[in-house]
C-alpha cells in the first residue's frame, strides 16, 4: 500500500521520524500542506538536516569532506534515478513531482560545507550573502516549489525570505555562535560601528547593537520584497512563507526593540504574540 507522494508507508515513516528527532516545530507548520506537499517538505527538511549535521560535528574539514562529497553523489544518483534507502525514495518522488532542482541540492550541501571548512567569523559581506543564499534561500527556492508555486516570482520570494530569515537567526544566536568562536555579522556592518571581530570581544563591545541595528535593516528590507513577491504568486501556496515572514518578523521586532542589551541572551517571543502573527499570516497579503 502507498501513501502520500506514492510512497511507502515505511518510507514516509522514515522521513517523518528523522523530523521528529530534530525537535523543532517544523513539523507542526507543515500542517497546513496536503499531505503530497507536507512529506515533499519533511523529505527536503530531512536531507537539510542530516547534511547540517555533518557540518557540525566536532572533527576536522578532512573528515567531513568526503560525507559532503558523498551527498553530492546521492544527489547526483537521485537526479540518474538512483535511490538506495527511505528518505532517497521520498526525495526521488518529491523531486520529479514537483520538478526540484538539483542546483538547489547542491548549493545547500555548499552552504555546509562553509560552515565544515573554517570557522566564520567577520566574513565579507559578499560572502555572508552568498551563504545565506546557500544554507537558506537554497532551501527557499525548492520549498516553494513544493508549496506549489515554481514560477519567477516565488524563486524571488525564496530569495528575499531566505535571507531575511537567516539573518534573523543571526541576530538571535549571537551568543550561542560566539561560545562556538563563530561570529556571523558582516565585517563591513563591525567596522563601521567600531566592533572587533573576535567574537567574544564583539558581545561586549558598545558597538554591537549599531552593527545589529545595520543588519536588522537589511533583514527588515528583505521581508518587505519577500512580502511584495508573494502578492505575485499563488496565494494558497504561499501561505506556509506568509508563516515563516510572520513568525521570524515578530522575532527580528522582538529583538529590535530588546535593541541587543544583552547579546549573549536568547531572545523569545511570547506566545501570545506568536499566534496574533500566525492568524494574521493566513489572511491575504
Amino acid at each position: 500500500m502507498t501513501g502520500p507522494l506514492g510512497c511507502a508507508a515505511a518510507d514516509l515513516a522514515s522521513v517523518a521520524e528523522i523530523v521528529r528527532r530534530s525537535g523543532t516545530s517544523f513539523g507542526r507548520g507543515m500542517r497546513v500542506l496536503p499531505p503530497d506537499r507536507r512529506y515533499a517538505m519533511f523529505a527536503i527538511y530531512a536531507f537539510c538536516r542530516l547534511v547540517d549535521d555533518v557540518a557540525d560535528e566536532e572533527a576536522p574539514f578532512a573528515d567531513k569532506a568526503p560525507r559532503l562529497d558523498a551527498w553530492r553523489g546521492r544527489i547526483a544518483g537521485l537526479y540518474r534515478g538512483i535511490a538506495a534507502d527511505g528518505l532517497d525514495r521520498v526525495l526521488l518522488s518529491a523531486i520529479r513531482r514537483y520538478s526540484l532542482r538539483q542546483a538547489d541540492f547542491d548549493a545547500v550541501i555548499d552552504g555546509m560545507q562553509m560552515d565544515a571548512e573554517a570557522v566564520i567569523v567577520a566574513p565579507p559581506f559578499a560572502v555572508f550573502d552568498l551563504y545565506c543564499d546557500r544554507v537558506a534561500s537554497a532551501v527557499g527556492r525548492l520549498s516553494v516549489r513544493a508549496f506549489g508555486d515554481p514560477s519567477a516570482a516565488a524563486d524571488e520570494v525564496a530569495h528575499h525570505l531566505g535571507r531575511a530569515l537567516q539573518i534573523t537567526n543571526v541576530l538571535r544566536d549571537l551568543g550561542e555562535d560566539a561560545g562556538r568562536g563563530r561570529l556571523y555579522l558582516p565585517a563591513e556592518a563591525l567596522d563601521r560601528a567600531g566592533v572587533p571581530h573576535d567574537p567574544a570581544a564583539a558581545l561586549g563591545s558598545p558597538g554591537l547593537p549599531e552593527a545589529c541595528r545595520d543588519l536588522a535593516g537589511r533583514a527588515a528590507t528583505h521581508f518587505r520584497a519577500a512580502r511584495a513577491a508573494m502578492r505575485r504568486c499563488d496565494r494558497r501556496a504561499m501561505r506556509p512563507a506568509r508563516l515563516m515572514a510572520a513568525g521570524y518578523g515578530a522575532v527580528l521586532a522582538t529583538l529590535v526593540a530588546d535593541g541587543w542589551r544583552e547579546p549573549s541572551r536568547r531572545v523569545s517571543v511570547p506566545r501570545w504574540r506568536k499566534l496574533l502573527v500566525a492568524s494574521r499570516a493566513v489572511l491575504p497579503v
